[in-house]
């Protein structure tokens, strides 16, 4: 089940992310995020924006944003994206069900370009991404530095 992010679901939206936080590159947060800090980060990003997740059983395992792309105001019909499952949820087909039911939002309230980013290497993402028909524009060399490593980021885009 989908749906829309309540801000009781922090302490949920923060175990899933602190996972990442803690193990991969995927963000380059490295400090866990407090469940106080989370239910800020959703009621000040889905004022705007839409969040939604993937919920089953009562058990929230996934979910997916848009955020501002860059604080200047000729932006503001730019959108980037963020997902993020639980481990135990990956590979059966919910990061495409929330993708695409965002994209759908995206379009619904007229933004125009949807950015993904991804740390790299990271062929799921990179996947999850064109399947929906994002296209590559940027990558950047060495501009994150977690686990004792320097990490590439790259960039796609999606005109709606």
């Amino acid at each position: 089940m989908l749906r829309n992010v309540h801000p009781d679901d922090a302490p949920s939206i923060a175990d899933i992310y602190n996972h990442y936080v803690l193990n991969s590159p995927a963000t380059f947060e490295e400090v866990p995020v407090s469940q106080h800090e989370m239910r800020q980060r959703i009621l000040e990003t889905a004022r705007a924006y839409p969040w939604l997740v993937s919920e089953e059983d009562g058990k929230l395992l996934g979910y997916c944003y848009g955020r501002k792309w860059r604080e200047r105001a000729a932006y503001r019909n730019s959108v980037e994206t963020s997902i993020y499952l639980d481990p135990s949820a990956v590979g059966q087909g919910r990061g495409s069900a929330l993708l695409g039911s965002l994209l759908t939002e995206l379009r619904t309230r007229k933004f125009h370009t949807v950015i993904g980013g991804a740390s790299l290497p990271n062929d799921a993402s990179v996947a999850l991404l064109e399947k929906f028909g994002f296209r590559p524009v940027a990558h950047f060399k060495e501009v994150g530095y977690k686990f004792d490593r320097w990490i590439d980021v790259g960039y796609w885009q999606l005109l709606l």
